[in-house]
């Protein structure tokens, strides 16, 4: 009982990973007042491009690289429509969920049901992967799940504790504020967004050079939507991203171990989702739940340099 237990949590922190790294970024993103809704499409263009380079290259670490810098271009487009443009932001983002699935679609054809020759390494620390119980769950994952963590708490402690932090939410709170201070708001704005799509290319390169190994079409399996709404589930706060994203990865598990037992996929792919809403409308009853649940001021909102 004691190893499905640890088998469990084990393939949760893989499962959740993704979505982690992905709703990292996208809290950066929102934080900045900038709505991408092109996760799904960075993500699957984050996955080919990282595989198609690293089965080339043979090296998993070029590969991570090149979705986090296809993550960024990509966000950094929608970043131009919407900053630069000011277009609406929902469009904007839904048409880079269109051209990332497509480009990916498109480049990827001739890789369909390659396997990968070398995948991102574990991460192999000497004695502590032999530890019981704790080391199969805790030491024996691959460089992504490590990186993730560590991303986590580097984007909380910038959040929290430093300039640069206040300055990216106070952009997302009050521009005009921001701006009287001598502030480049839109040069902010773009830092938010393309960081955040680079964390996502990230998170697509994980799915297809470590989680997988393989490039298949839908590799993302709709996990760039999940990561919408792990972002407002974790209140744009990365402490919520690690819970939100642990707690998805645990129900992905659960509905490939629960369908031998003849539990519809459909009833277990909707669990995610209801469980966002049971906890945001608990947490949304209480007067601090009311006042910390609001997003960003002014996200998705376009913003004009020097109007008042």
């Amino acid at each position: 009982m004691l190893d499905i237990i640890v088998s469990v949590l084990t393939r949760t922190i893989i499962a959740g990973t993704p979505l982690l790294l992905a709703t990292l970024g996208e809290i950066l993103s929102e934080r900045g007042g900038i709505l991408n809704l092109g996760i799904e499409g960075v993500m699957s263009a984050g996955a080919v491009t990282a595989f198609i380079v690293t089965y080339t290259t043979g090296n998993p670490w070029l590969g991570m690289l090149a979705g986090i810098l296809i993550g960024m271009i990509l966000s950094g487009l929608h970043g131009f429509v919407s900053i630069s443009l000011r277009a609406n932001q929902v469009v904007s983002g839904l048409a880079i969920t269109m051209l990332g699935l497509g480009l990916s679609g498109l480049f990827g054809k001739p890789y369909i049901g390659r396997p990968l020759p070398n995948r991102m390494p574990r991460l192999d620390i000497h004695g502590l992967s032999d530890i019981p119980i704790l080391g199969g769950l805790l030491f024996n994952h691959d460089w992504y799940v490590y990186l993730s963590v560590v991303i986590g708490i580097v984007i909380w402690f910038i959040l929290k504790h430093t300039g640069m932090g206040i300055t990216l939410r106070s952009v997302g709170e009050n521009p005009k504020a921001a701006e009287s201070q001598g502030i480049k708001v839109n040069r902010v704005k773009y830092f938010a967004v393309m960081a955040g799509g680079g964390l996502a290319g990230m998170a697509g390169a994980y799915l297809s050079t470590a989680y997988s190994g393989s490039w298949n079409e839908g590799i993302t399996a709709g996990r760039g939507w999940i990561v919408i709404a792990l972002t407002i589930f974790a209140l744009w706060q990365p402490g919520g991203a690690f819970l939100g994203a642990y707690l998805f990865g645990g129900i992905f598990v659960l509905q490939y171990m629960l369908q031998p037992l003849g539990i519809s996929p459909n009833l277990l792919s909707m669990l995610p989702y209801v469980a966002t809403l049971l906890v945001l409308f608990i947490y949304g009853l209480s007067k601090s739940g009311q006042r910390r649940m609001n997003a960003p001021a002014t996200l998705g909102e376009p913003y004009v340099r020097g109007e008042r």
